[in-house]
């Protein structure tokens, strides 16, 4: 674990320094997901406790709890008498092909649409089997991807550093840094107990590393605003992820909508965005366009697959990543299974995730861009070896929160919170809330 460590601090710009991890034991996984939760969860409590030491000249204790770190990496939210939404559409997944397999995203109804405009539409799971198989893997990935799917043919990692694609995302750094065209002029408004306090975020990102990201910030003390176009809902997730936030919608190619997104974009300090490379662009808000409305603005954005190579535009997942890279692969020897094996959990979406929020602390004094993607935390991951293979004990009702959360669709508890910094707790004051429940506005 300690090189997951050193790799994260040396790419956050931080002092490579023991962060104490308590409990033991880790997920059953072909790679060190326990530790990567660890460290991503851990140098982003690193970057508040850096944050504090400049400015009150203390250097606050810090520590990480492997158990509750891994579970938080799946779901931290445990609803009473109700159950959260499926995550998966009927029909996505992993499917043989005539010559390997392949995983289809079909969460949103128009990624189904554009798999199916391609395979023909399908009933269910075994309709859709019978029509993927009399396809190569990779031309079928590559009619899905043209009809404006999501799609990805399960690689090994071997072949995945031979391919193009590979090549270029591993020559990227783990965080690419930038400086801004102005330096931040903004005084720090927080305290030990709320660093991020006065911290306005401005949050355009969806499943789900982005969405953890603005969580954590949430957690100390910014004031998170998500905005989501009309048609967009990811059920499945919106419970467990808009902890601490207020989500409004806008529809930006609509003038109105445009010009109240416009001053907001002016008065935030940190914007976190997940498109793909070009879709702000076309949008009209590149990076020149978001310069000039907000010019002390801290953008930090990721996409699936990089931001360099023939797939930076592709559209991608974790899970999607996990197969392209050769994770799925390595799974499958690992567990001597005839299937692809992917991680237990969406580890590289969580991981990118504390990343981005520990890249936009990072910025904070100086201003700036930051760029992360989960195909470069995939070779973060695979690059470090596997953990313990000691389990870890299970989950018991000690592990949950004393605080009822009144969610949206019912009370739940959250588990307690992994990251432990002397006088700074994490804590969310909004309940997980329905995507476009509040007004497109600052506090």
């Amino acid at each position: 674990m300690t090189d997951l460590f050193t790799s994260i601090q040396a790419a956050l710009g931080l002092p490579n320094t023991p962060i104490p991890c308590t409990s033991s034991g880790a997920l059953p996984c072909a790679f060190a997901v326990t530790d990567l939760a660890c460290a991503s969860i851990g140098v982003a409590g690193q970057a508040i406790c850096d944050l504090l030491h400049r400015h009150t000249g203390r250097l606050p204790g810090l520590e990480v709890d492997r158990r509750l770190a891994s579970f938080w990496f799946a779901t931290s939210l445990r609803p009473l008498g109700w159950n959260v939404p499926p995550l998966w559409d009927p029909v996505a997944g992993d499917y043989a092909t005539r010559d390997g397999w392949i995983r289809l995203h079909t969460n949103a109804p128009h990624h189904r649409a554009a798999a199916e405009s391609v395979l023909g539409s399908v009933a269910d799971r075994s309709a859709m089997a019978n029509k993927v198989a009399q396809w190569a893997a990779a031309d079928l990935e590559q009619a899905v991807v043209e009809a404006a799917g999501c799609a990805a043919q399960m690689r090994s990692w071997a072949q995945w550093q031979a391919h193009p694609q590979g090549q270029a995302v591993n020559a990227e750094p783990l965080v690419h840094f930038a400086a801004g065209n102005s330096a931040r002029a903004k005084p720090w408004q927080g305290s030990v107990a709320r660093p991020l306090a006065g911290i306005k975020v401005l949050d355009l990102t969806r499943v789900l590393a982005g969405p953890v990201a603005s969580r954590f910030l949430a957690g100390l003390g910014a004031d998170v605003l998500r905005i989501d176009p009309p048609s967009w809902n990811e059920p499945g997730v919106v419970p467990e992820v808009t902890l601490g936030k207020r989500c409004a919608r806008l529809d930006l190619h609509d003038p109105t909508d445009r010009a109240i997104f416009d001053n907001l974009l002016k008065d935030a300090d940190i914007l976190l965005h997940g498109y793909r490379a070009d879709a702000l662009e076309r949008l009209g808000y590149g990076t020149a366009e978001r310069r000039h409305l907000a010019p002390e603005l801290i953008d930090v954005c990721l996409n699936a697959y990089g931001w360099s190579g023939p797939w930076q535009n592709r559209r991608g997942f974790d899970s999607l990543v996990q197969m392209s890279c050769g994770i799925a692969e390595a799974g499958m020897h690992w567990k001597q299974s005839d299937q692809p094996t992917p991680l237990p959990l969406q580890a590289l979406d969580h991981a990118t995730g504390y990343l981005m929020a520990a890249s936009a602390i990072r910025l904070l004094d100086t201003g700036g861009s930051a760029r992360l993607s989960l195909a470069r935390t995939a070779k973060l991951l695979i690059e470090n070896g596997v953990g313990p293979a000691a389990p870890l004990r299970v989950e018991d009702d000690n592990d949950k929160g004393l605080l009822v959360e009144q969610t949206a669709w019912g009370a739940a508890h959250r588990l307690q919170v992994p990251l432990k910094i002397t006088g700074t707790p994490l804590q969310w004051t909004i309940p997980a809330a329905e995507l476009g429940s509040h007004r497109a506005q600052w506090w």
